[in-house]
């Protein structure tokens, strides 16, 4: 790498900004500088974390395997390694007030509010049935307050083996959606080009625009079969798709945003994912997809019954009995285990006669297989013919339903509307070394290439890029430690920090934020010195102090009224050098 100095300096005060926010990569953050997102993305492809798992016997010979089976074989690793973790304590709160005016140049606090669940924006009905702010246990803090929901590198979210209560890593939805990315690139070999980032307001996921599609979902894969099935786990996974407005698709060539008229993605690519993620989300009309639409929405069970021939003789069996027998069995209703969930039924439920006032699934079969996949407008003239009866009485709401189960229209953002400004691709491929990936970064970087910077930062490369954006991270959005510290003396505190394990968790010349050392017990002593300083400075802005970084000790010597007060060594590893005014 080359080690040439201060090259990556910020130059304008939103450069500072931009800079500093690679470093803490708050959901807020992000959606102000949607070119975050990816990043972590690159930043995750240049950590050796990932490429460990390269070595680990479950995804053994997997570069000779199907795409499905990459796929699933890495959905089920991270499934097995990390959870879904969304609390308010990890990485602290801030206030409303506090962000709003520091982003007040870069976005209108109007499009933040639609942006944010927590600065105006309620998300759909569907979701809650509480206020948002009680859902995330934010009533018992005054209204201003909000959490920062950071988003964690990979070495972060593997940290939380550390945290107690914790007995994987873990990762919000946008730490997951970066992860899948990494992963799928380094371990699947897929290359970069079809995999495309999705936010919304209240989540994060990724599309994969190859054979007849993918979403990842925080830690679970939905494949188009699965987002068509009708559990309560496609639903879940329908939800942010069906119900909110897409903000920020992000990808390898750029990103394009629902709030900014300039986007950088390619448009050709931004049409590519357009089409492909649309054909994801229609379904033709069939009875596997209309028997699971019915078992989505158990509002409609009483009104129907199903023919079968048992021991010879024609029985009825209600649809309530064959979906409460499906809720815990491996068969289903769709398909050719239908007689095996027959088979496990308890006797109680056939009727030798037809029940009274509910329609015949089997007609409805008939219908679909003598005419397969209808157009909607003629399959719904059928279904109003025959849906009779008292459980139908609004059966054009019910018509309207199943339309909007077999096709969602994604509220994306408006080509149109978009000024596409050509900006050059990073060329990555899934052939290259994790050495030569870091080393073009880095070149592309000291080229002066946006994206490969902002990933230098994110990754925490303290020997290339300045330390300026990464120290007013640590002391401006950490108040993790700062607010449990409180009560505790400077030697309490210091006694705290000698009693962590002086490791850090991130490899090399790289170094971790106060809240991170704080919240997973460890670090070097770089990262140690520069916790202590977050926590004295939050208590006295008067402070002043000079952090002197030699080989293998980090010197924090701190003054008030330009006299010094103390001075404090810690024993470091990450053999850098540096001399900072604070």
């Amino acid at each position: 790498m080359n080690p040439q100095k201060n090259l990556l300096e910020p130059k304008t005060e939103e450069e500072l900004e931009l800079y500093s926010s690679a470093s803490s990569l708050s959901d807020m953050e992000i959606f102000i500088f949607p070119d975050l997102m990816y990043s972590l993305v690159l930043a995750n492809i240049m950590s050796p974390e990932i490429w460990k798992w390269r070595e680990e016997k479950w995804f053994a010979n997997i570069e000779k395997k199907s795409l499905t089976y990459k796929i699933n074989r890495i959905r089920q690793y991270i499934m097995d390694h990390y959870v879904f973790n969304l609390d308010l304590e990890t990485w602290g709160l801030t206030t409303k007030e506090k962000e709003l005016n520091r982003f007040k140049n870069f976005i209108d606090p109007a499009a933040l509010a639609q942006s944010n669940a927590l600065f105006g924006y309620g998300g759909d009905k569907y979701y809650y049935d509480v206020d948002i702010r009680r859902h995330f246990g934010l009533d018992k803090y005054a209204a201003d307050v909000v959490p920062y929901w950071k988003t964690e590198t990979v070495e972060a979210m593997n940290a939380f083996l550390f945290k107690e209560g914790y007995l994987t890593g873990a990762g919000e939805c946008v730490s997951l959606s970066a992860l899948y990315v990494a992963a799928l690139f380094i371990v699947g070999r897929i290359p970069l080009h079809n995999i495309f980032m999705i936010g919304t307001p209240l989540h994060s996921q990724n599309f994969i625009a190859e054979n007849d599609g993918f979403i990842t979902n925080n830690r679970r894969i939905v494949t188009k079969k699965m987002w068509y099935n009708g559990t309560e786990l496609s639903a879940k996974a329908r939800r942010s798709i069906e119900n909110e407005r897409i903000t920020i698709v992000s990808h390898l060539s750029g990103v394009v945003h629902t709030f900014y008229k300039r986007a950088e993605m390619k448009p050709e690519r931004y049409d590519y994912f357009k089409k492909s993620f649309c054909r994801f989300l229609e379904a033709p009309i069939s009875f596997e997809y209309f028997s699971n639409f019915l078992y989505s929405r158990e509002c409609y069970w009483n009104g129907f019954q199903y023919r079968h021939i048992r021991n010879g003789k024609e029985c009825y069996i209600p649809l309530t009995g064959l979906f409460s027998t499906q809720r815990s069995s491996k068969n289903r209703l769709d398909n050719e285990s239908r007689q095996a969930l027959i088979d496990e039924m308890d006797s109680r439920y056939f009727s030798l006669s037809p029940l009274h006032d509910r329609v015949l699934l089997n007609d409805i079969e008939e219908y679909l297989n003598a005419n397969p996949a209808p157009d909607f407008e003629s399959f719904s003239g059928f279904l109003h013919q025959m849906l009779q009866g008292p459980y139908f009485a609004d059966k054009q709401k019910m018509i309207e339903e199943l339309g909007a189960f077999l096709k969602i229209t994604p509220r994306l953002p408006d080509a149109g509307q978009k000024e596409f400004v050509e900006y050059p691709e990073l060329s990555l491929n899934p052939n290259q070394s994790r050495e030569e990936i870091c080393r073009y970064l880095h070149q592309e970087a000291q080229n002066g290439h946006r994206l490969a910077i902002l990933s230098l930062y994110a990754w925490r490369d303290m020997e290339n890029t300045s330390w300026q954006p990464f120290i007013k991270a640590a002391v401006e959005r950490n108040p993790v430690s700062v607010k449990e510290s409180e009560g505790m003396t400077t030697e309490e505190i210091l006694r705290t920090l000698s009693s962590m394990e002086n490791q850090s968790i991130y490899d090399g010349a790289r170094l971790a934020q106060p809240d991170e050392v704080w919240n997973f017990k460890r670090g070097d002593g770089i990262e140690k010195a520069l916790l202590l300083w977050n926590i004295l400075k939050n208590r006295n802005t008067a402070l002043r102090a000079q952090l002197k970084v030699e080989e293998t000790q980090a010197e924090l010597s701190v003054s008030e009224n330009g006299k010094q007060t103390e001075v404090w060594r810690f024993v470091s590893t990450k053999h850098l050098q540096k001399s900072l005014s604070l």
